[in-house]
């Protein structure tokens, strides 16, 4: 099978593998779609993130969707020819983290393109069969791949109780953003502003039901929100958007900037705001899958350009070469043809498809 290897600093190769075996519990998947992720752009470009160093060469994505093709022992057969959405991180399920509920803090989460491990840009992988989770029927598997960056915005929507009457600002209009942006709404908020410098993300927003602003003008005093979802990383934008939090508001921290920043304390204190940082998720994939079954999230529009596997290495810096870039699918198995395509549905060899 074909893979794309990340094998020395900033350099993708595409390799031959042999096509692994499902072992005990596990799937093999045929990749269909995978997403790429600025986390990946950064271990290509930068080759470590926090204390998380590339040992090359390493498989990079994790967002990622295909089809079944073989199962392991204690697999239901009947799993074979099911289209599934890759849930990357798998938990040691036996840790007081994983018990209580909490997984996503597990301190042995073996999780897809996270150095030591391998991620999904192959034609096929293996992967956990209780983390490969059945994608209902009229969600394409392009979507389904999506479920990851998703979920993101599901977790912090839940750590920031959004619901019906909040005021909700996301600072920061990229994949993330966006996603946290269409969470937002699916939770019952219905007054949220973007906030960014790209006005071509800005245009994106505001066409998917946001108010925007340009975060240079940094106006967000101008009224006061009741959440805070900070996906741009950047200290200057942290600070003000934490200073327009109402009296009780809640910040979620997202994006991932610097290693310090400075706070605001007597702005949160006097209000009594809360401030909160998310580390992935847990349990969202049921929640995201059923928001894509019934359209409360339509994804329409994200993906700005679809890539062969040869092509990973454009994939991973389109963000940054092209301004206009919001989200890059690479897909294993091969681009799906234009014109076939021209909906935003992939056409993918999906011999499953029902």
């Amino acid at each position: 099978m074909r893979v794309s290897e990340l094998s020395a600093p900033a350099t993708i190769t595409t390799v031959e593998r042999p096509v692994p075996s499902p072992g005990p519990g596990q799937v093999l998947v045929r990749m269909a779609c995978v997403g790429v992720c600025g986390s990946d752009t950064h271990y290509l470009t930068h080759g470590r993130i926090g204390s998380f160093e590339v040992d090359y060469p390493m498989v990079l994505g994790h967002e990622g969707a295909g089809v079944v093709e073989a199962v392991g022992e204690g697999v239901d057969e009947a799993r074979v020819g099911e289209r599934v959405s890759i849930e990357p991180g798998v938990p040691c399920r036996r840790c007081a983290q994983c018990l209580a509920g909490a997984y996503n803090l597990c301190p042995d989460m073996v999780f897809h393109a996270t150095p030591p491990y391998d991620g999904s840009l192959a034609e096929y992988i293996v992967h956990d069969a209780a983390f490969a989770h059945p994608v209902p029927e009229g969600v394409s598997l392009e979507d389904a791949a999506m479920v990851e960056p998703l979920s993101v915005g599901i977790w912090a929507c839940r750590k920031a109780e959004v619901g019906p009457g909040k005021r909700v600002l996301v600072t920061g209009a990229g994949p993330i953003g966006l996603m946290s942006l269409l969470a937002a709404r699916a939770f019952g908020a219905t007054d949220i502003t973007v906030a960014d410098i790209n006005p071509e993300r800005l245009t994106l927003a505001a066409e998917l039901g946001a108010s925007t602003v340009d975060s240079r003008e940094a106006r967000f005093d101008e009224r006061e929100y009741d959440v805070l979802l900070e996906c741009s990383g950047v200290e200057s934008v942290t600070v003000t958007a934490l200073r327009a939090l109402a009296r009780r508001g809640r910040g979620v921290l997202i994006g991932m900037g610097g290693d310090d920043v400075a706070v605001p304390m007597s702005a949160l204190q006097e209000r009594e705001v809360s401030v909160t940082g998310v580390f992935r998720y847990a349990n969202t994939w049921p929640q995201a899958l059923g928001m894509l079954a019934d359209k409360s999230v339509v994804l329409d529009g994200l993906v700005t350009g679809r890539f062969d596997l040869a092509d990973a290495e454009s994939a991973l810096l389109a963000a940054k070469n092209d301004p206009s870039s919001v989200k890059a699918m690479i897909y294993p198995g091969g681009v799906p043809a234009a014109d076939q395509s021209a909906s935003g549905r992939p056409a993918v060899d999906d011999r499953s498809e029902r």
